[in-house]
């Protein structure tokens, strides 16, 4: 199996090569085809997948953290190379939004050799239960942003446009924009154009399954063993201030809940987080954990996300706002993960 992994990657490599032979800034040379052979031979790796540089310098900062000064820039991404304890870690930013993060997910999943992804950094709290600088670590994850957007006139008995082939379901739950309509008096009937979106699955194309023929997936569980290993993770102490005069008004906690949802949407609104959280027992959301999910699926890749709340007012001094204790959320999910690291390697035979 290993030699056979080899000869596709070098495939691969080569393919992608002779592609971009053909223009003059070719972001695979022959040079750096060695250098992922190279820093092949020295894995497996557990792959560090991060949305932004305030997540990610935290754990570069990080004691734990040892850097080994290399890394691999290609398609516009760069891979970091060093470990955590004594076991190896790739690093790499996505930038934010659903699209970046499949892409640079892809990108690592294909090239290196791994033996899981971890995804962590920040998220918004649905859930009134959780607090700002909590840690939150969902035993599933949905892309919240593929709708089929009905046509006003039709309701919930009206199939939707290609249902019947079985591209688009009414199976997972619709949104009616009504609902929301404020400033009415009792008795009114009222209406909105907007009308309905459903809830739609992705398609997936698994790397075991038949080329081109799909399978559906809604909610993607993280792995099995890593959400096991989570459990001993609830009692890690978090950071609660900053200095000795700003501090949150709650403990931050390490959470573990059913359900985070992922779309490209910065999400403010209140009376959304509350239809989700209603509807869908969703607790967190974010722009990227469910992409990664969806990837790791697709390509059989152990994986989880990691996410510490900094979307809500709750726990909040007054006086303050979010911007002001952003830096110690993503400090707690680095915290997390340090930690999840080292459970892991207790549970795995990850030798190099």
């Amino acid at each position: 199996m290993a030699g056979t992994r080899v000869m596709f990657i070098m495939f691969l490599l080569a393919f992608i090569w002779v592609i971009n032979a053909q223009h003059a800034n070719g972001a695979l040379t022959s040079e750096l085809v060695r250098e992922i052979e190279k820093v092949n031979k020295q894995g497996p790796y557990l792959g560090l997948v991060i949305p932004n540089t305030f997540e990610l310098n935290p754990l570069l900062q990080s004691p734990n953290y040892t850097c080994s000064n290399k890394t691999i820039d290609f398609a516009g991404k760069r891979f970091r190379f060093g470990a955590i304890g004594d076991k190896p870690v790739i690093l790499v930013m996505t930038g934010l939004g659903m699209i970046n993060a499949a892409i640079t997910t892809q990108l690592l999943l294909s090239f290196f050799k791994l033996i899981g992804v971890v995804h962590y950094g920040t998220a918004g709290g649905v859930n009134p239960y959780l607090n700002f600088g909590d840690v939150v670590i969902p035993q599933y994850w949905a892309h919240f942003g593929l709708w089929s957007w009905q046509r006003y006139g039709q309701g919930p008995k009206d199939e939707l446009p290609l249902e019947a082939d079985g591209d688009y379901t009414r199976e997972i739950g619709y949104l009616n924009f009504a609902n929301y309509t404020t400033n009415i008096s009792d008795g009114i009937s009222y209406d909105n154009l907007l009308n309905n979106i459903w809830y739609q699955p992705e398609e997936i194309f698994l790397v075991d399954g038949t080329p081109e023929q799909r399978q559906h997936a809604f909610w993607v569980p993280i792995d099995s063993l890593y959400f096991q290993i989570s459990q001993k993770l609830e009692d890690i102490k978090l950071e609660k201030c900053i200095n000795s005069t700003t501090c949150l008004l709650n403990t931050p906690k390490v959470v573990r809940v059913q359900r985070g949802a992922s779309a490209s949407i910065f999400l403010s609104n209140e009376a959304y987080k509350t239809f989700i959280h209603n509807n869908f027992n969703v607790d967190l959301v974010d722009m990227e954990s469910a992409s990664v999910a969806l990837i790791c699926l697709q390509q059989r890749v152990p994986f989880i996300a990691i996410r510490a709340v900094s979307g809500s007012r709750s726990a909040l001094p007054f006086k303050f706002d979010a911007s002001t204790f952003l830096n110690l959320a993503s400090t707690n999910s680095v915290t997390v993960v340090v930690e999840f690291i080292r459970l892991l390697s207790l549970s795995l035979k990850w030798s190099m």
